[in-house]
C-alpha cells in the first residue's frame, strides 16, 4: 500500500471530513478525495460511508485506521526520539491534569523547569477527563488515581487530602466553628457535587452539605473554591497541598479531613527514553521531594 495515500486516509478518518482533512494536509478536497478513492480501489474495499453530516468508517475502515494510528503512534515516537539530543531538551511536550492541581501546584512551579530547559514547549491540558496516552492524546499525565492502562509506566508520587480552610480574617469576623452542626451558621465554599471531582472530596462535600448550611459559594474547579477562601467569603473545601504555597490559610474542623487521593505520574512506555519526558518526570520528583519535605518540617514545628 501507498503510504502516501494510507496517510491521507488517516487524516481524513480522525478529522470525519475531506474538507477538514485537506486544512491539516494542506491540499484541496478533490485532492483528498481522488486518494481515498485510489486507496479503496487500490484494496477492493469501501473505506467510509458518506452522508450529509461526514464521513463514518466501515468495518473494513476501521481496522485499516487502527494499523494506521499505530504506525503514526511508532512514528510521533521516533520522531521524537531523533529530535531529542544527548545534551538538550527542546521541542513540544503535552502534559495533561486535573484543573485544579495544574492551576494550584504545577503551572507555579513551571518557570523552574524553563530556567534548565528554555527550548522546552509545554501544551498543558487541564481537564478532569482522563486523556488517552497510549493513543498520544497526550505525552505525560498527573491523576489523581492510578491508571489502568497496562501499558504505561507510573510512579505514585504523593497522597493527599481534601480538608477544610478559611482565612483568620474571616474567623474573626464570623467565629470559629467547632462542632460540624456549627457549620450551618457559615458560608460553605466547595465544589458542586455534580461537577466532576475526586470521590474522596466529593464525599466530604455531601458530608458538609447535610449540615443544612444556609449560604453557600460553589465553583467548578478548586482554584475558584480558593479565590474565594482567600478573599474572605467564607470556609472552602481545598487539597491539602495548598498549604506550602498558601501558609496563611487556617485549617478549620482539624480532625475532619476526606479519604486519601494518591497521585500518580504516568507516560507510555514507548517515551521512556525520550528527553523532554526524562526531563519533566525528573522535574516533577525533585518539586515533590521539596514539597514532602516542606510538609515535614511543617509538622515538626507545629509539634514545638
Amino acid at each position: 500500500m501507498d503510504w502516501d495515500k494510507l496517510r491521507i486516509f488517516h487524516a481524513v478518518a480522525d478529522a470525519g471530513s475531506l474538507t477538514h482533512a485537506g486544512d491539516t494536509l494542506h491540499l484541496s478536497q478533490s485532492a483528498v478525495s481522488r486518494q481515498v478513492r485510489a486507496l479503496e480501489e487500490a484494496l477492493g474495499t469501501t473505506l467510509f460511508h458518506r452522508h450529509a453530516r461526514g464521513l463514518i468508517l466501515t468495518e473494513q475502515g476501521e481496522l485499516l485506521f487502527d494499523a494506521t494510528s499505530s504506525m503514526v503512534r511508532k512514528l510521533d515516537s521516533a520522531s521524537a526520539r531523533i529530535r531529542d539530543s544527548e545534551e538538550q531538551v527542546f521541542g513540544e511536550l503535552k502534559v495533561t491534569t486535573a484543573t485544579g492541581f495544574g492551576t494550584l501546584w504545577l503551572a507555579p512551579r513551571l518557570s523552574k523547569l524553563y530556567q534548565k530547559y528554555p527550548d522546552l514547549k509545554i501544551d498543558l491540558m487541564l481537564e478532569e477527563r482522563v486523556l488517552d496516552l497510549p493513543m498520544r492524546e497526550a505525552d505525560v499525565a498527573i491523576r489523581m488515581k492510578e491508571p489502568s492502562q497496562s501499558d504505561l509506566i507510573r510512579r505514585r508520587l504523593l497522597n493527599i487530602r481534601m480538608r477544610l480552610y478559611a482565612t483568620q480574617d474571616y474567623l474573626d469576623n464570623a467565629g470559629t466553628p467547632v462542632e460540624l452542626s456549627d457549620l450551618s451558621k457559615h458560608r460553605l465554599i466547595c465544589q458542586k457535587t455534580d461537577q466532576p471531582q475526586v470521590t474522596a472530596g466529593l464525599l466530604l462535600v455531601q458530608k458538609l452539605l447535610s449540615q443544612n448550611v444556609m449560604s453557600t459559594l460553589t465553583v467548578n474547579n478548586y482554584f475558584g473554591v480558593l479565590q474565594g477562601v482567600l478573599n474572605h467569603v467564607g470556609i472552602g473545601v481545598l487539597p491539602d497541598y495548598l498549604t506550602a504555597d498558601f501558609p496563611d490559610l487556617v485549617r478549620v474542623y482539624p480532625d475532619l479531613d476526606s479519604d486519601e487521593v494518591p497521585v500518580f505520574l504516568a507516560y507510555p512506555e514507548e517515551l521512556r527514553q525520550t528527553r523532554r519526558v526524562a526531563a519533566f518526570r525528573d522535574f516533577i520528583l525533585e518539586e515533590i521531594q521539596a514539597y514532602r519535605r516542606h510538609q515535614s518540617e511543617t509538622r515538626l514545628g507545629d509539634r514545638d
